[in-house]
């Protein structure tokens, strides 16, 4: 016999008895059968429902511990430990969240304090029918037959499931545990969805959301969370229509999202680690099959009810969590308004969990969940899938027990700015998403194939830029004879007249002009009186114009467009691709234009991403003898400049460079890296006290001036050293 759980529902002092089909309950079980019978009961529960006192309710049963790693090899141990469930257990009753005291107390508990404690919810075994209403009957018998299965078996099973996308182990109890795991997710739902609890806590294993329709994955055997929606939909159509499952497992649910891809009442947000689809559960062998990518919305009436956050990388923490919930998830939430919300509650995002690699605190699962828990009046189940770093999952999961019972959520310190390839993928998913909700469409603009009227304000303005320049300075597009380089960057070159004369020569290299504009807080229009364009770089232009300097102005676009696009929202280049035109550009210029003029001091201007092009023209060309002097203005990516066949370009780029980095740059926040960028290949670094690169070329303009000036022959400085000073 099992023993019965301790807690509220043995109040009823019922003893275990034989269900007489050879299923074993306990009293626990039974008091359910009781609510659901007893005049008595029912009274009860509707006196705590007016009086706002229904109590939250915890799933909980030892039995699911006996799922375990039948290949005893050389690493026995294994992430899903069976020791995940009771460690969550363990703190619960250590905090006092479950009743374990005698059992003559409990009347008086109820009576006085209804909602002091969890109210113990049964795991029982979920039925064959229930388990194929998402799994196919043969895969059920798959998992059945892991029972008749014999030792050795089981360990070459597991050992050759422990490989690639399977990544799944299986032992003697499996089956038993997994049925148990689906069965408290159902009763946990079911008593959330009927009202004889405010909201409850699954702690269930093993997890689910990975299991696909035919096969097991990912830990998993059975998806507990789509089962138990699945049952709730159709048990209590009135009350259990639209259900949000709210995934923030740091790996995808592919499980959970191709069950319900094409369902319209099924709403599933993921939260998750994606990394261009290399993060598990990774792309599916099947191309037709979707994965966790934000493109990945849903088909047929099932369109938009899909929102994958797949972040670039590792490493998110509160700020982008929160920001996600903020910007994402509750708004559409909101605005799908569901009648039942089911958190798939997996902590390997938490900080502390090796394979998530994610810092997500106890206080932020504490701050999501009293958000969620404004949905559906307060309907929320939360179902354990994932985490496997014992002390961060039962923290994490304590803060959201205490949440859930009425406890506020603890006050945040300050949050670090949000990570900025993790606001971008935010701003895609709110793209990808404006056609289907409402509330993404602030800020998101639609341009129809056919307006052959719409022109990116990139190009715009870089043809505001050549007239302005040509119109003052006289100067001209600089002819490219590469194919794909002219394409790249027609017009994006612009040169002096007479340059190829000119005993000084200016090289800027710069990103396009910072647009900034309010737009209407309704319709989402820009008008042009309330659009700029920040151009530092104009001013340069100017006092190298007026002091004798023949220029080339080379910006360098972050997107280069294209006839066929129609995409309002596209993000920029990435590095690689970055990298690969810029070096062909500055090498191309240098080889047939600068190397060959007549000048006797050039100088290069680096600005912002783009002075990547002054790092690979010192490398890539031996260049440095012709080079009077370097300028840059730095707000991302610090650059070294070294080079395998040059051991003295690094000294040469620290005595004659200036490198003014933004006041707020990562390299200022930790000692040792404001000490590392002192080294002679990050040139002569200079902490600027501006943020912005237009703020930092203007508080810097005269420095600048001044600095290149003293460089040249005729400022009667003769020696290297007297030009340094």
């Amino acid at each position: 016999m099992v023993d019965a759980p301790n807690g509220l529902s043995d109040h009823f002092g019922l003893e275990q008895e034989d269900n007489h089909d050879g299923t074993m309950y306990d009293d626990a079980d039974l008091v359910i059968d009781e609510f659901e019978s007893s005049d008595e009961n029912d009274e009860f529960i509707k006196s705590l429902t007016k009086q706002n006192l229904l109590p939250t309710g915890c799933c909980y049963d030892d039995r699911m511990k006996l799922h375990a790693n039948a290949d005893f090899g050389p690493s026995p141990h294994h992430p899903e430990d069976p020791r995940r469930i009771e460690e969550i257990m363990k703190i619960f009753k250590k905090a006092g969240l479950v009743y374990t005291g005698p059992d003559t107390e409990l009347s008086e508990i109820l009576k006085d304090t209804p909602t002091k404690y969890m109210w113990r919810i049964p795991a029982r075994d979920a039925t064959r029918a229930e388990i194929c209403t998402c799994h196919t009957a043969r895969h059920f018998d798959w998992v059945r037959g892991l029972s008749n299965m014999s030792t050795q078996d089981l360990r070459q099973l597991s050992h050759s499931l422990d490989q690639g996308r399977a990544s799944l182990y299986v032992g003697a109890m499996s089956f038993e545990a997994a049925l148990l795991a689906a069965g408290g997710a159902i009763e946990t739902c079911k008593n959330v969805v009927a009202g004889r609890i405010r909201n409850g806590f699954a702690i269930i294993r093993p997890p689910g959301h990975h299991a696909e329709y035919d096969c097991s994955m990912g830990f998993c055997l059975f998806n507990n969370v789509p089962i138990a929606a699945t049952i709730c939909q159709r048990e209590y159509p009135e009350k259990c229509r639209k259900i949000l499952i709210l995934d923030w497992d740091v790996h995808h649910g592919n499980g959970i999202q191709n069950l319900f891809y094409t369902d319209p009442n099924v709403l599933y947000i993921s939260l998750h680690v994606y990394q261009n689809g290399q993060f598990y559960p990774g792309k599916p062998e099947n191309p037709r099959i979707p994965d966790g990518g934000i493109d990945q919305v849903g088909e047929d009436a099932g369109r938009g009810k899909n929102v994958n956050i797949g972040w670039a990388d590792q490493g998110m923490g509160d700020g982008e969590y929160l920001a996600a919930f903020q910007k994402i998830v509750m708004p559409i939430s909101q605005e799908f308004n569901p009648d039942l919300v089911i958190i798939s509650s997996g902590f390997d995002a938490a900080q502390g969990d090796e394979l998530g690699g994610c810092f997500v605190t106890p206080s932020c699962y504490a701050h999501m969940t009293h958000m969620l828990m404004s949905l559906a009046g307060g309907k929320v189940a939360v179902c354990l899938e994932g985490g496997y770093n014992l002390k961060a999952i039962s923290q994490s999961a304590l803060a959201v027990a205490r949440t859930l019972m009425g406890e506020p959520p603890p006050q945040m310190e300050q949050l670090p700015r949000i990570e900025k390839e993790a606001a971008k993928v935010l701003a895609k998913v709110q793209a990808t998403h404006a056609p289907y909700w409402e509330c993404m469409r602030p800020g998101i603009i639609d341009i129809p194939e056919s307006d052959a009227g719409a022109n990116r304000l990139h190009d715009v303005v870089r043809g505001y830029q050549r007239q302005n320049l040509a119109e003052r300075f006289s100067m001209v597009p600089l002819f490219i004879q590469r194919e794909a380089l002219f394409k790249s960057f027609e017009n994006q070159v612009l040169v002096s007249a007479g340059i190829q004369e000119k005993k000084k020569v200016l090289f800027i290299i710069h990103d396009p002009p910072e647009l900034v504009a309010m737009p209407d807080v309704i319709d989402n229009t820009v008008e042009p009186h309330n659009a700029f364009i920040l151009d530092g770089v104009a001013s340069y232009v100017e006092w190298a114009y007026n002091n004798g300097f023949g220029v080339i102005d080379a910006n360098v676009p972050h997107y280069v467009t294209r006839p066929e696009d129609v995409d309002p929202y596209i993000p920029g280049a990435n590095e690689r691709t970055l990298s690969v035109q810029i070096k062909e550009l500055v090498n191309y210029i240098w080889d047939n234009y600068l190397q060959l003029y007549e000048a006797e001091d050039i100088f290069l201007l680096g600005v912002g991403n783009a002075y990547l092009g002054v790092k690979l023209l010192l490398t890539e060309r031996h260049c440095k003898d012709r080079v009077t002097g370097v300028v840059n203005f730095v707000t991302g990516n610090l650059r070294p400049v070294k080079s395998a066949v040059d051991e003295d370009l690094s000294t040469w780029y620290k005595k004659n460079s200036l490198v003014y980095v933004a006041n707020d740059h990562a390299c200022w926040s930790d000692p040792d890296l404001a000490k590392k960028v002192g080294k002679k290949r990050f040139g002569g670094v200079k902490r600027s006290n501006q943020v912005g690169l237009n703020r930092m070329m203007q508080e810097h303009a005269g420095e600048v001036h001044e600095w290149i000036t003293g460089r040249l022959p005729d400022s009667g400085n003769t020696t290297e050293d007297e030009k340094m000073t």
